[in-house]
């Protein structure tokens, strides 16, 4: 800060020190002044001068100190008191904007809650039409027809499931109920949803289940198992997806694989950013990029760590490991 005020008032400095010379020239040309005088009004000056400049120092940054050391936030109780005219004019702009901040973050925040409500309720509206579209599906007896349809009403149904979990992930830890889920009973479940479009890629599925049991939110667990689950069937064709689990050092490890297409090694860093799809496949327009970075924002809240292995063109391995009870003590609900 000191070096920043002598910034400030380096025309200070620097008309001191000219009216210094002023006066030795004024000596130097003028045979009737004595030096010694001079020099004790030089030492004089300048003592006065450093005193004074070292007090206004304390006095005018003190106002400045607070402003920087204030906390990046819109509680106007932590502006400082103003003293001079200048800071005045400062502290009166910081409460303008503050407060017009305040009200504008007020109104954004009102206008996103209520389109969030709005889509979750159109969400839930759009249910009710793809069950009924289900209903009259399943009366189809063409099954090359009825297994198209039902595909196609699968992939709606997926994407507008991915749609309300989106909107309710920054609320997620107030929708969470932390307890013993059982894996396989979660995987039938999932597995089942997706038949039709197993039956359509010839996609079947091999579990060996050591470990049947995790400590985890049910709904969210789904949530993310399906997505690794559409992931994994995605880029696969005629072939089994593995899925086994495990203990390792007191924790319980879930483990997808399938042998399709793989990740390309520069794009394993990136799979869970948003909208990321892919650097090899830029002509691929069904991928969303929204599938592995919902499931990675939903792991996070649970304590669930992924771990990915892929080898382009022989498949991909997705490993959630499940936290301890003792993982959970942070989180509201356990």
């Amino acid at each position: 800060m000191f070096r920043k005020y002598i910034r400030e008032r380096l025309s200070w400095i620097l008309l001191f020190g000219f009216l210094q010379v002023l006066a030795a020239f004024v000596v130097y040309i003028d045979s009737a002044l004595s030096l010694k005088p001079f020099l004790y009004y030089v030492f004089l000056s300048s003592i006065i001068f450093t005193g004074f400049f070292l007090i206004r120092y304390q006095k005018e940054t003190k106002f400045y100190r607070e402003i920087a050391e204030r906390e990046d936030n819109l509680d106007l109780s932590s502006i400082p008191e103003s003293e001079s005219p200048f800071e005045k004019i400062i502290e009166s702009g910081l409460v303008s904007q503050t407060q017009r901040f305040k009200q504008e973050y007020t109104q954004n925040w009102t206008q996103l809650e209520q389109e969030k409500d709005e889509l979750l309720s159109w969400i839930h509206e759009v249910k009710t039409p793809l069950t009924a579209m289900h209903l009259m599906i399943d009366r189809i007896e063409d099954q090359n027809l009825k297994s198209a349809l039902t595909f196609e009403w699968l992939r709606i149904h997926l994407l507008l499931d991915q749609q309300l979990h989106q909107k309710r992930i920054p609320f997620m830890e107030n929708d969470l109920y932390i307890e013993i889920v059982n894996l396989e009973d979660t995987l039938f479940n999932e597995i089942k949803v997706l038949q039709s479009w197993c039956m359509q890629k010839g996609i079947g599925f091999e579990m060996e289940m050591e470990e049947t049991e995790a400590l985890s939110d049910a709904k969210w667990l789904s949530f993310i198992i399906r997505q690794l689950l559409t992931n994994a069937m995605k880029y696969s064709e005629e072939s089994d997806i593995m899925i086994s689990s495990s203990r390792s050092d007191g924790k319980i490890s879930l483990r997808i694989q399938d042998f399709g297409r793989g990740i390309d090694q520069r794009d394993l860093p990136r799979i869970f950013e948003k909208g990321f799809t892919s650097t090899a496949n830029h002509h691929e327009n069904a991928a969303t990029g929204m599938g592995l970075y919902l499931a990675k924002k939903a792991a996070d809240q649970l304590k669930i760590k992924f771990l990915v292995e892929s080898v382009l063109g022989k498949g991909t391995i997705m490993t959630l490991v499940f936290p301890t009870r003792n993982d959970f003590v942070s989180i509201t609900g356990m």
